[in-house]
């Protein structure tokens, strides 16, 4: 009922009957709506008129101002009834604002796989230590992410002072997370306006990295957009229209729509250059440069890769004057990873079948595939002459466990994360040793365990020495058994393509 309602004098709520009245204090016990208690002895009002004996006018005008009285209370109540009803549910969504927020928070299974000292020699910090924003760390803690790697150690207070940084370490250490933190925090969510842009090399990188920073920012009201090239472009100036803070893609795509107006940089303070050494090469770079143009000139630049050419240098030193370097590269190789070669010939390679095997053309993934198919094992092919669509569903498909076997050509070699993945095969050996490097990192992601398992030909003996000398790693003839234990501890979870 509504308190400011009135009654006459010395009855219900009215000034001088409550003195909670405008609710000062506790509601009166045991009044219920449209009942007014009365004292022990007093008599109806009509009666009390009645002794009195006043003038049948005046009488009548006290019943009408008491019948007002009844009706305006009768409204307040329904009134107030119906706010009530109004109220919104009460949710059980994380208050970020509690004590208690971390027992609320919707944990992940921890993984208790075995992990190497890649991601496990840390100085001890905590994710709290770098004085998140908390409904960040409520995101960093359900995704599974429990303390952070030594990249992220390295690189994520770095970054949030505003320097450039460049950034080396091993693919699979979280070299991911190491960036999208610091992007994350340093985004003001009330300005409508892209403030942080990421580059990566390929479209599948970008629709996993897309979706690693709206998991972290899920308690953030943060809007993050991703767009590459193959995809519509109408679809693309159409979303820009609407709020955008966080926008990753490849550096064409993004280009093109700085160059039509739609994608505005003026205000992005940050750029992030994921497979930085991918994005140097002849194919990107003339775009990167393009768009660094249009950033302000107080813009900060962060470059993650694992290797570095010498082509690095000279754009170190034009956009990057002084960065913070960062070097986690004591060896190239994880050490989770056991690398065996098997010499065979051409004729015998299609005996081996495992996880992710990697081919040097796209004709060549097709008839491999197409013969594994043929075998009758389950087996997926991805390369970049594909439709988009097509790509886009084989990703999500192998992703989730749908099959065990995927054939593809390098363009999976690129930051593409998936945990269920513990052998690698390179069916036909790599060119160079960055390839190689990147291709078995596909492997042991994240300390864990991995197999690399390299089919050598006659002509690719000498490919091989060279690829163990530059890498300073050495790849040991195939056993006649592989000890199951020193690339999977737990078979049935990869097996089943379960991370």
């Amino acid at each position: 009922m509504d308190p400011r309602a009135r009654y006459p004098p010395g009855i219900g709520n009215g000034r001088g009957g409550n003195p909670n009245y405008y609710g000062r204090g506790p509601p009166p016990q045991q009044q219920q709506p449209h009942q007014h208690q009365q004292p022990p002895q007093q008599q109806p009002y009509h009666h009390q008129y009645v002794q009195r004996q006043p003038h049948p006018q005046q009488s009548q005008q006290h019943n009408n101002q008491h019948q007002q009285w009844l009706r305006r209370n009768q409204i307040a109540a329904e009134a107030a009834g119906a706010s009530e009803q109004k109220a919104p549910p009460v949710t059980d969504a994380v208050d970020s604002s509690s004590q208690d927020w971390k027992a609320q928070l919707k944990l992940p299974p921890q993984d208790t796989r075995y992990r190497t000292e890649d991601v496990t020699a840390t100085k001890g910090n905590e994710f709290e230590d770098y004085f998140l924003k908390r409904e960040l760390l409520m995101g960093i803690y359900e995704k599974g992410f429990e303390r952070p790697s030594p990249i992220q150690e390295e690189s994520i207070p770095i970054a949030l002072t505003g320097s450039d940084i460049l950034a080396r370490a091993k693919n699979g250490t979280g070299k991911t997370a190491a960036f999208c933190i610091p992007a994350l925090e340093k985004i003001d969510q009330d300005k409508n306006a892209i403030q942080v842009v990421i580059l990566v090399p390929t479209r599948e990188l970008a629709l996993q990295t897309s979706q690693v920073c709206k998991e972290l920012g899920k308690h953030l009201n943060i809007q993050v957009m991703v767009t590459t090239g193959g995809t519509s472009l109408k679809d693309d100036i159409v979303r820009l229209y609407q709020p955008v803070h966080l926008l990753v893609g490849t550096p064409g795509r993004i280009l093109d729509l700085t160059k039509k107006g739609v994608c505005i940089l003026k205000n992005c303070s940050m750029l992030v250059m994921d497979e930085a050494d991918k994005l140097l090469s002849p194919e990107f770079q003339p775009s990167v440069e393009q768009l660094i143009r249009y950033l302000p000139s107080n813009r900060q630049i962060l470059m993650f890769s694992a290797t570095f050419p010498v082509t690095v240098k000279d754009f170190k030193d034009k956009y990057l004057p002084k960065p913070y370097v960062i070097n986690l590269m004591d060896e190239l190789t994880l050490k989770g990873i056991t690398q065996f070669y098997a010499f065979v010939e051409e004729r015998q390679k299609l005996q081996i079948n495992q996880s992710i095997i990697f081919c040097n053309s796209v004709n060549r993934v097709e008839l491999l595939a197409k013969k594994i198919t043929e075998l009758g094992y389950s087996c997926f092919y991805i390369h970049a002459k594909m439709l988009q669509d097509h790509r886009n569903r084989v990703f999500h498909d192998f992703r989730n466990g749908a099959c065990r076997n995927l054939v593809c050509t390098d363009l999976f070699t690129r930051g593409i994360d998936i945990q269920a993945v513990n052998v690698v095969i390179n069916f036909d050996f790599p060119k160079n040793a960055e390839t190689y490097l990147h291709r078995v990192g596909r492997s042991g992601r994240f300390g864990h365990l991995g197999l690399a398992v390299n089919l050598i030909t006659y002509e690719d003996r000498f490919n091989l020495y060279r690829i163990e000398q530059e890498l300073g790693t050495e790849i040991k003839p195939i056993p006649p058994q592989i000890d199951r234990a020193i690339y999977c501890q737990c078979h049935l979870m990869i097996a089943y393509g379960v991370s």
